[in-house]
């Protein structure tokens, strides 16, 4: 034992001055790793961030294209966040939500409320948007159950959806490969197609291609039977199935079905939310639907801590309340659910959004859109498509077919690499390049941003001739 203890502290002392990348191959497992390097990598280090800006390891400074993880939507550096974190933790670090309560979760239920669509009145606290999903999921469990339908469980999603890592969350996900080497609860989710009309079939119109989506998630619930089916969760946008921006009406046509058969809609909003769409949430606002849930995380903090939740309709909870079962307990709550920083934080990011950042999302999001569809000029890119501040270069070998290249798993991480050494990080996708940068990004960093991936792509496109995989 004692020989055990010595090793351990001569392992420490000899590490001490190995830097970070060495210690990451060592003793770090990343996300979404490969058996086959899990954890022994190390990914691109990088020191600090200000404004839309990080710098690498190397002191480049870097665009940060996808805004951390779509969710750095004002900006690094912001000295507002770190004081009202900094005051905050001094004046309580953390509090237990069993059986105590604090007063930022509290004043910021009420804020978030306020711009929710519909009847959706209440919070839910959770640590990001995994576990947001997993806590709408299990609340439509506990619903069905308290009401006396106990078979009315199974879940609706998407193809080329994303919902997260979480056990119930991400048995929804539905792009390639997240599932390959993955369980799930298989036995709980329907999947249906996506709603992607650059992938919809040739010669189909987009009426008829909503048509046809429509027609299906019907059909499938008379097929399987509403009094089987408990909720239908989408995203407002597909973010990370690659920025899939759903034909216009569908989403509202979705609503009515799942409302006329007490199917509960739940909008995953954890990309579109907290201004991604120029507003706090999307649902109501650009897509003119009411759901019975909205999940959101990521930037209702700006990324600065982690945070995530459930907006729930007052009339779901005004069912419980007069149900027959009224000791029936929803058993389901975190350690960090509510806590005080994070929720202080999220206050005073919206009061950013608020008081400018907002207006400016929805003044600059037009010339954004405009300008990374001048991309669609290159002959490697079949369809580039967005809304807001967010946006999707696909590429593909051959844009009436719309076939993926040979090396689709490769060209997202070939266009980063060359991007990256210009000045820009992206977020590659299989074949796709995906943006979504600060919300405050301008007009001349949105030209840059451009600027850079259109020389990235052009690169690529040299690199795929000179090795005889592609001719263009």
């Amino acid at each position: 034992m004692a020989a055990a203890r010595d090793l351990r502290a001569t392992e420490t002392a000899d590490i001490g001055d190995v830097d970070a990348v060495e210690l990451a191959k060592r003793h770090l497992i990343q996300p979404w790793p490969f058996a086959g390097s899990v954890g022994a990598e190390a990914r691109a280090l990088i020191g600090e961030g200000d404004g839309i800006y990080i710098t690498d390891s190397t002191g480049k400074r870097l665009i940060d294209g996808p805004a951390g993880m779509w969710c750095v939507n004002v900006g690094h550096r912001r000295e507002e966040l770190a004081k009202v974190m900094y005051d905050q933790a001094m004046a309580l670090s953390y509090n237990t939500p069993w059986y105590t309560m604090n007063a930022p979760s509290a004043e910021l239920a009420k804020r978030i409320a306020g711009h929710a669509p519909g009847d959706l009145s209440h919070v839910f606290y959770t640590t990001g948007g995994s576990s947001a999903v997993e806590t709408a999921l299990r609340f439509m469990q506990f619903y069905n159950n308290v009401r006396g339908r106990p078979e009315k469980k199974l879940i609706l999603s998407r193809g080329g959806a994303y919902h997260g890592s979480t056990y119930l969350s991400a048995s929804l996900n539905g792009r390639p490969r997240d599932r390959d080497w993955m369980d799930g609860a298989d036995e709980l989710v329907i999947k249906l197609s996506s709603p992607d009309p650059f992938r919809r079939p040739h010669g189909m119109s987009f009426a008829a291609f909503t048509d046809f989506l429509v027609d299906q998630f019907r059909d499938t619930v008379a097929r399987v039977g509403a009094d089987k089916i408990g909720a239908f969760v989408g995203e407002p946008v597909q973010a990370s199935g690659g920025v899939i921006v759903p034909p216009d009406g569908y989403l509202k046509r979705i609503r009515e079905i799942c409302r006329d058969n007490d199917i509960l809609y739940v909008s995953d909003e954890v990309v579109t939310a907290f201004g991604r769409l120029g507003h706090v949430f999307a649902s109501g606002d650009v897509f003119g639907i009411d759901p019975d849930m909205i999940t959101f995380a990521k930037g209702v903090t700006s990324g600065y801590f982690p945070l995530g939740g459930v907006i729930i309709s007052e009339r779901l909870l005004e069912e419980l309340r007069r149900s027959n079962h009224p000791d029936a307990m929803f058993g389901h709550g975190l350690t960090y659910t509510s806590h005080p920083v994070g929720c202080a934080v999220a206050l005073k990011n919206l009061d950013l959004l608020e008081e400018g950042v907002l207006a400016h999302t929805q003044d600059v999001a037009p010339y954004f859109q405009a300008q990374l569809k001048t991309l669609e000029e290159l002959p490697l890119v079949g369809e580039v498509r967005g809304l807001g501040l967010m946006g999707c270069v696909e590429c593909v070998a051959d844009r009436e077919s719309k076939d993926p290249l040979q090396l689709d798993k490769d060209v997202g991480k070939r266009i980063d690499a060359h991007c990256h050494e210009l000045g820009l990080l992206v977020r590659p996708l299989i074949n796709m390049c995906v943006m979504s940068p600060p919300l405050i990004i301008t007009r001349e960093q949105i030209d840059d941003m451009v600027g850079i991936l259109r020389e990235g792509i052009s690169r690529t496109m040299d690199d795929l001739r000179k090795e005889g995989v592609w001719r263009g």
